[in-house]
């Protein structure tokens, strides 16, 4: 037991080597852009998970120590970003907002995959009636504009479900699933006729363990980056729904496009500090994520991927090099 238990380790270590080569061999623009859009996002990430240790003060507090909070305070040692209209702490709802920004977007990107690539691989392997049928639908789903999409969703499961976050989850969902569906079902309408397939039938195996083992691993290499590319743009989505009302609600967390469109009425007044820093944070996201996704992609993808060439002398040995040989 003990050495099975070694060797499946063993196999899995060699996997996850084999999965992360090309990010280790990356190398040039594709290197640089991996590693800008990692630090990027890696701080944001760091922000929502200490979100309680960092910020100074709760994403609705307006006061500390039975003290009320000035409103539309400049920016000061009290309130490094200042303070909104509503007395809160512009930095604190940075802070809390990236919290509230990921864990949209991560629930939006897990409940895309786990509709879409299941839908394509049964679709794309199949085809018939239940493929047809899909794609029409999916197809039509195409046909809506996203964010017209994400608002009507968003509508409909304001009233019925409680969590601002689930709902503009869902919401943002809708509009990826038909993305993922169609990156995965292509691709397996073209995997299904290799021959390692064909080997795989003839040897009797099953069709789910056809497209688990031979077809599943074979599809998802442009996955990745489609999610974290779709990521950058679905902070762009949840921003546009908060501007207009429709995303988390200022009582369920700190939102960026709420807050910038609070301060819509402030920047006609002079008040500039309430909608930069949150409009910062949002050009620094979407910016992380697209770098990262256009590092994976320029790094995962075979056809654009460059592989380092090593200069190979082939020049002859020296009648030197070769007397020392014999004479060892």
């Amino acid at each position: 037991m003990a050495a099975t238990a070694a060797v499946r380790l063993q196999r899995r270590t060699v996997g996850i080597r084999r999965a992360l080569a090309p990010i280790a061999e990356a190398r040039g623009m594709a290197r640089s852009l991996l590693w800008a859009g990692t630090g990027i996002t890696l701080v944001f990430v760091l922000l929502a998970i200490f979100a309680p240790i960092l910020s100074p003060y709760g994403f609705d507090q307006y006061q500390s120590g039975g003290r009320r909070f000035a409103q539309l305070a400049h920016p000061s040692h009290a309130h490094l970003f200042g303070t909104t209209v509503q007395s809160t702490d512009v930095l604190s709802r940075i802070v809390w907002g990236a919290q509230t920004e990921l864990e949209v977007v991560g629930l939006a990107l897990a409940f895309g995959l786990v509709v879409g690539v299941p839908l394509g691989l049964i679709a794309g392997y199949f085809g018939g009636p239940f493929d047809r049928g899909t794609v029409l639908f999916m197809d039509a789903m195409f046909a809506f504009p996203p964010l017209l999409l994400a608002i009507v969703i968003a509508f409909l499961l304001g009233g019925s479900v409680n969590s601002g976050v689930l709902v503009a989850a869902i919401a943002i969902t809708i509009t990826y699933i038909p993305q993922y569906f169609r990156v995965v079902r292509n691709h397996v309408i073209s995997v299904r006729e290799e021959p390692y397939v064909e080997a795989a039938r003839a040897l009797g195996a099953k069709p789910l363990t056809i497209l688990r083992r031979y077809v599943f691993f074979n599809v998802v290499q442009n996955v990745p980056v489609i999610a974290t590319l779709n990521a950058a743009d679905a902070v762009l989505t949840l921003t546009a729904l908060g501007f207009l009302g429709y995303g988390v609600q200022p009582t369920q967390g700190a939102e960026w496009g709420y807050d910038v469109s609070r301060a819509v009425s402030d920047a006609a007044s002079g008040i500039w500090w309430t909608g930069l820093f949150p409009g910062i944070a949002i050009v620094l996201l979407v910016t992380g994520l697209t770098l990262l996704g256009e590092g994976l992609n320029e790094t995962i993808n075979p056809v654009l991927r460059r592989r380092t060439i090593r200069q190979v002398d082939f020049a002859a040995p020296s009648m030197d090099a070769g007397a020392e040989l014999l004479e060892a």
